[in-house]
């Protein structure tokens, strides 16, 4: 029998780019995302054997409000808008805009599509799977999706049916021969 990797999955406080539905680029916390990060302060009941964090800088001030350093993982980066970056979901044709919602192949921005984004995220819960670590990582609404649609073998098209808000929780356990989802976005900050 394989050993259990618990994964808890943190997503970053709230930015601009979150409050006004922008497209993200690689931005800081708001102040509002500061305070709610500081808040919620350390993470009682969680011990950590290992602290990822997605390179962008929100994860990394996310994570340490939380009173956590991670270790940078590529693979935890949020989903590549491409020339969408920073603009707002108004800015756009609204063609375009329909096609990334409902296709999960659509990448018209340049960047990565969703489908691109489960492979990835697949990909390295594939690798983490079985090692018997407890993991923290901090990451990006996206990326939990992912991993939450990877868990439950469900379709690219349910990614916008799951609700992930910032700085929530979701915990998934690894046995042998695959993944369960614990919980799912718990909120950090009262």
């Amino acid at each position: 029998m394989s050993a259990v990797t618990r994964l808890t999955l943190i997503t970053h406080a709230i930015t601009d780019a979150v409050q006004a539905a922008r497209f993200p680029a690689d931005e800081p916390l708001n102040p509002l995302g500061e305070r709610s990060a500081t808040k919620a302060g350390g993470l009682p009941g969680l011990e950590p054997g290992q602290v990822l964090c997605a390179p962008e800088l929100r994860t990394a001030q996310t994570a340490k409000a939380l009173g956590l350093t991670g270790t940078p993982e590529p693979a935890l980066r949020d989903l590549d808008c491409g020339t969408w970056s920073g603009k707002s979901m108004d800015e756009l044709p609204p063609e375009q805009l329909m096609g990334w919602l409902t296709d999960p192949a659509h990448r018209s921005h340049g960047g990565e599509s969703l489908t691109d984004l489960l492979a990835r995220v697949g990909t390295w819960l594939d690798t983490v799977a079985g090692t018997g670590d407890r993991i923290i990582a901090i990451t990006h609404p996206g990326v939990v999706r992912a991993a939450v649609l990877y868990t439950l073998n469900s379709p690219a098209e349910s990614f916008w049916r799951i609700d992930i808000p910032p700085l929530t929780a979701t915990t998934l356990h690894h046995r042998s021969p695959a993944w369960t989802l614990r919980t799912t976005a718990h909120p950090l900050a009262p």
